[in-house]
Formats: C-alpha cells, structure tokens, sequence
C-alpha cells in the first residue's frame, strides 16, 4: 500500500507539475495575444480617427462595422478549416508565419531601438492620414454617405483586423485554446476603443515601440518553438522550453541593438557617428 501510495503520489505531483506549466504557456500566450492586439488596435483607431474628424463619423463608423462582419465571416470559414489540419502540419505551418511576423517585427523593433529607423510616431500618422482626408474630394453613395471616409476606415480595421484574427486562429489553434486567444484580443480591443471613445485623440502616449519589441520577441520564440515541433524536433522540458527560448530570443536581440546602435566618435572639434 505505501508503495502504491507513493506511485500515486508521484504521479500527482507530476500532474500538477504539467499544469503548472501549462498554465504558465497559456499566461504567455494571452500576453502576447493581448499585446499584439493592442497594437493593431491602436493603429486601426488612429486611421479611424482620422476618417471620423474630418469626414464625418457616420460613414466612417459603417466603414469600420463592414470590416468587422467581414473579419467575422473570415473567422467562421477560416477556423473549422484550420482546426482540420492535422497538428504536426499545423505546428509547422503557423511556426512558419509566427517566424514571418516575429522577425517582421523584431527586425523594425531593433531598428528603432538602435535608432536606425524613426519611432512609430501615432500623431504624425494621425496627421498625415488627416491631411489626405481633408484634401480627398468628397464623393457621395447611398447608405455610406462620404465615401472616402468609408473606404478609409473599411480598409484600416480590415487590414489592422487581419492581422489580429491570424494571431488569434494561430496562437488558439497551437495552443488547443481559441477561447483564451480569443478573450485576450477581445480584451485589448475594448481597452483601446473605451480609450479612443474617452480621449477622442491618436493614443501617442501607449508604449507602442516598446510593446512592438516584446511582441516580436514572443512570436518569433513561439515560432521556433512550433515550428521545430512541426518539424518532429522534442523540446527538453516540452512546454517549459518556452520559457528558456523566449528569454534567449530577448538577448540576442538586445546585443543586436547594441551592436546597431551609432557610436559617437570624436575627430578634432568634429563629432561623428558610426555604425559598428
């Protein structure tokens, strides 16, 4: 009786172990769900903004409602057929994209953090998409109203959407949890609406280059990770690898910003930059 005790005390504690790490991939995966989707939430608002306080925010709003009923229609047909594929396929496939996306990302991120490239500036592009509104001529179709305005905010909340409906079928579908994908972007999207509906502004002030950084950071490390599952690799430690990787993908990336970033050096009176 002890022995078998102590097998079932052995595998208890190794179940609750495998849930430990379970619930700490699925913390990482609403994190990363939930700070991609901010971002694409705040760069649909911005162009919504726009259209809306220059345009005319009826139609500009019809706009952003067709786009979400066609992003709600692409999620039904595409999330029955994605979950059919089978998970090894899968794993590599969104492995693959995740890697695209990520180093997308990473490699603007790095750029901007080493200052090779200009911050993602929401003003400026607030007042860039505001100068076209204004300077668009005005032309009028049933139902929507000003069709500018329309066609404007249709395409930023479809194109910024997109990218918030692959993340979401991705990440739920890889990790056996639409639902916490789903609640993750769900969340980040309502935050970012209840703010623009208070401030009625470009949300300048969120962290976006920041939040870009760790963004690309997580999907980069969950596309190695998933990808190399795809491919037949075993991770020591299974899901507790993502917690190794993802750190690693952290510092490697940060020696890259040091590495990028323009050194001043000092030539007689003269102040130079150089690249390393």
């Amino acid at each position: 009786m002890r022995t078998g005790g102590l097998g079932g005390l052995s595998i208890v504690s190794g179940s609750r172990t495998d849930e430990g790490w379970s619930q700490v991939v699925s913390v990482a995966l609403f994190v990363a769900v939930f700070l991609a989707c901010i971002v694409e939430a705040v760069e649909a608002l911005t162009i919504l903004l726009a259209a809306g306080t220059t345009r005319g925010w009826r139609s500009a709003l019809i706009g952003a409602a067709v786009a979400v009923v066609t992003l709600t229609v692409i999620v039904v047909v595409l999330g029955p057929a994605i979950s059919a594929i089978p998970i090894s396929y899968l794993r590599l496939l969104v492995g693959g994209l995740l890697l695209v996306f990520g180093v997308g990302w990473l490699r603007k991120a790095i750029m901007r953090a080493s200052g090779l490239k200009a911050m993602h500036d929401e003003d400026k592009i607030f007042a860039e998409k505001r100068a076209a509104a204004e300077a668009a001529t005005s032309r009028k179709r049933p139902l929507v109203g000003d069709w500018y305005a329309f066609t404007l905010s249709f395409k930023g909340v479809l194109l910024e959407g997109l990218e918030v409906v692959f993340i979401v079928l991705t990440f739920g579908t890889n990790g056996h949890n639409i639902p916490l994908a789903a609640l993750a972007a769900g969340c980040a999207v309502l935050l970012i609406a209840g703010l623009g509906i208070a401030v009625r502004s470009p949300l300048a002030r969120v962290p976006e280059n920041t939040m870009k950084f760790v963004v690309g950071v997580m999907l980069t490390g969950f596309g190695i990770f998933w990808g190399a599952e795809g491919a037949g690799v075993t991770w020591p430690g299974a899901d507790a690898a993502l917690l190794v990787l993802i750190p690693a993908v952290l510092v490697v990336s940060l020696l890259y910003v040091k590495l990028l970033t323009p050194r001043t050096v000092r030539i007689g009176d003269m102040a130079v930059e150089e690249v390393e």
